[in-house]
């Protein structure tokens, strides 16, 4: 991972910094010994990051564990215990990015407002720089503006779009864009598809029915699901994801605009609760915000304190 990019996530984080690990370090300072209280205190400012009550449980648990086997005696001592077990609640395995080296296509799915089309532009634009051919399909024909902002991605991306026209089928605009992608050996077809949750059923059947397409049509796909998900609404996120992943087989999950949250804790307890990856972050409006993820760069970045000027 770029320099650039860590240092953008270390500045990205400091909300969530602020709220957990200022929480945290004060409680090692604050207590002088390790007692039930000074547990007490860490759960609840691991719960308050939005580690969710799951991974906070583990992670306590692991903590206890190492204590009483290193014979840790100072909370200070804690700090480093308490690093390495977040990481291991947020390690899943070798995260897969089987999809970027093969003929793919890629379903992102995301309720409106949480950056989705933004994020499949800036995806596009990440595939293309790697000399990859892109084909954009603009199936998320429910909403009037998300045509027009891919069909803007699809052009700085020089990417192909298909489809885009309101009110359109996506079963067809989805059969168009594999058409489309054969036709042009496209290394990664790109699936705007729509967002929405409170009708359950009907975004079932369409998930179902764009399925059967690319089972039909592009079986030598590699296929790839992904929820892009909202950072900022922290265990509202960890919800949707597990209402996406009751209707659709969730391959991975992109993060936005973890910059703008206290609550990048969100993170660690989608992991740990789903077990599904978190595979790309999002620290800012630029294509180059959007960055795979990386648990130890993601805890380290987190426990790093930004340069003090001061100092």
């Amino acid at each position: 991972m770029a320099g650039g990019f860590f240092k953008r996530l270390v500045s990205g984080l400091t909300k969530t910094r602020d709220n957990i690990v200022a929480g945290m370090d004060s409680i090692f300072r604050g207590f002088s010994k390790i007692d039930e209280d000074f547990y007490e205190e860490l759960e609840e400012v691991l719960i308050m990051g939005d580690l969710g009550v799951r991974a906070t449980m583990n992670i306590l648990e692991d903590l206890r564990k190492k204590v009483k086997e290193q014979h840790i005696k100072e909370p200070a001592d804690c700090r480093q215990l308490l690093i390495d077990s977040i990481k291991e609640q947020m390690d899943v395995g070798e995260a897969e990015y089987e999809f970027e080296n093969r003929t793919s296509v890629v379903l992102v799915i995301g309720v409106n407002g949480v950056g989705k089309t933004t994020t499949i532009g800036k995806l596009a634009g990440k595939m293309r720089a790697e000399g990859k051919k892109v084909v954009l399909a603009a199936a998320d024909t429910f909403r009037a503006a998300a045509g027009e902002q891919l069909k803007e991605w699809a052009n700085r991306a020089n990417a192909e779009l298909i489809g885009g026209q309101e009110g359109s089928d996506p079963a067809s605009v989805v059969y168009d864009a594999v058409a489309a992608a054969k036709a042009r050996h496209a290394d990664i077809l790109l699936c705007d598809t729509a967002g929405r949750l409170h009708n359950k059923k009907n975004l079932m059947e369409e998930l179902k029915k764009i399925n059967r397409i690319l089972e039909r049509e592009y079986p030598e796909a590699y296929r790839e699901t992904l929820v892009v998900l909202d950072a900022t609404t922290g265990q509202n996120a960890l919800a949707q994801a597990k209402e996406f992943s009751e209707v659709a087989d969730i391959t991975g999950i992109i993060l936005t605009k973890m910059d703008g949250t206290a609550k990048g804790g969100i993170a660690v307890a989608i992991q740990a609760e789903l077990g599904i990856p978190v595979k790309y972050i999002g620290v800012g409006e630029t294509i180059d915000d959007l960055q795979k993820f990386d648990s130890n760069e993601f805890v380290n970045a987190l426990f790093t304190s930004e340069e003090k000027e001061e100092e």
